[in-house]
């Protein structure tokens, strides 16, 4: 008898997991969406690191027009003051087939929504209740629709509204007491920044981020920023506050729209009371962008989920839970020493973090520790 599946949420996570499990004619599943699906909001960048390339290739990923993506080749490390420290070679990680790739976010839902049947995707659904019947998951929509399914797959982000009507006693996400400012701009419009590969600017309590996505010489670009503000409401006076203020240099980076949000968390990973109902991508974890392993994870879980549901394995929340929080423990671990040290205000601590760097940058048995354990 087929499974019958129900994913909520059509981002990443849910469009991947729902292009996985196309491929099992074992199961049927349907991904349901609160918000309209017909407009894509062209968005921002995300990099994908190698470790979840190999996952979306067998999802024909390579049939991307390559003109939409970009291959950065390095990381470079720069003061604020946009003095370069050193760089590390991004393609020690990488394989004949997976790169790291940057790209639109949006290019890359465009693509996994396009690979669905339209049945697949019921968008405008609003969920009302969930509960249990007898061994399987009853959902109630706001439309007087209902669906019942052997398991439920929630992936509808950070602030799930799901995991609230399920988890009467989940853990918030948390402030991180930091906000992200992101925008795009033409590598023209910025010459003196590398157009080719991802440029890191450390400042004091922030760092600038920039990296190509695509062939046409556009440039992502995000700055964190920590503070005790609970809102911003004039980004280019807060970036001159935070940013201008410590380089000039940056500020042709944000000529461009502005679009700014709180930066929250997930500290404690949970998972359901249900073993029928399952967590992933950021209703799951949602970390610290200074590993820049979002979108990543979401991917990565995905294909976790989706094996162990294949394999027919009893008891395998336990299975996938296990593996996913310590994979989730060693990024955030990660995440926070990487968070601590771009953010140095002290110069005898940069002097001695950019020594540290340099000589890091070339340690192989360091990388492959540190971000092999990661990549791969």
């Amino acid at each position: 008898m087929k499974k019958k599946i129900a994913i909520i949420g059509s981002g990443i996570a849910g469009l991947t997991l729902g292009n996985l499990l196309k491929k099992n004619p074992q199961i049927s599943f349907k991904i349901y969406e609160r918000e309209d699906g017909h407009i894509i909001n062209e968005g921002y960048g995300i990099q994908l690191s190698v470790n979840c390339i190999s996952i979306l290739r067998d999802l024909d990923f390579d049939l991307i027009d390559k003109k939409k993506m970009y291959h950065p080749q390095k990381l470079n490390f720069f003061s604020i003051s946009n003095d370069k420290i050193c760089d590390l070679d991004l393609t020690k990680f990488n394989t004949n087939n997976n790169k790291y790739t940057t790209l639109r976010r949006s290019v890359l839902v465009e693509f996994l929504r396009e690979k669905l049947f339209k049945e697949n995707l019921k968008f405008n659904k609003d969920i009302k209740k969930i509960s249990e019947l007898k061994d399987k998951i009853l959902i109630n929509f706001s439309d007087n629709t209902n669906d019942l399914v052997d398991y439920l797959f929630v992936c509808d982000g950070i602030f799930s509204n799901t995991k609230k009507i399920i988890e009467k006693d989940s853990p918030s996400p948390k402030f991180s007491k930091a906000f992200a400012i992101r925008s795009i701009v033409k590598s023209s419009d910025v010459a003196e920044i590398d157009n080719h590969n991802i440029s890191l600017f450390m400042g004091s309590k922030s760092h600038v981020v920039t990296y190509p996505i695509n062939q046409k010489g556009e440039l992502n670009v995000v700055c964190i920023i920590r503070s005790n503000q609970k809102s911003i409401i004039e980004p280019r006076n807060f970036l001159e506050k935070n940013i201008f203020n410590q380089s000039k240099k940056l500020k042709n980076l944000f000529e461009n729209k502005l679009e700014v949000w709180p930066i929250y968390v997930n500290e404690n990973l949970f998972k359901s009371h249900n073993k029928k109902i399952f967590y992933l991508g950021d209703s799951l974890h949602a970390l610290l962008p200074s590993m820049a392993q979002g979108a990543a994870q979401s991917i990565e879980g995905a294909y976790e989920l989706y094996s162990l549901l294949s394999k027919n394995i009893k008891n395998f929340e336990e299975i996938y839970y296990n593996k996913r929080f310590k994979k989730i423990k060693s990024i955030n671990k990660r995440s926070k020493i990487n968070y601590l040290i771009f953010h140095f205000s002290n110069n005898f601590f940069k002097k001695i973090r950019n020594f540290v760097l340099r000589k890091i940058v070339k340690n192989e048995k360091f990388l492959k520790s540190y971000l092999g354990k990661i990549y791969n």
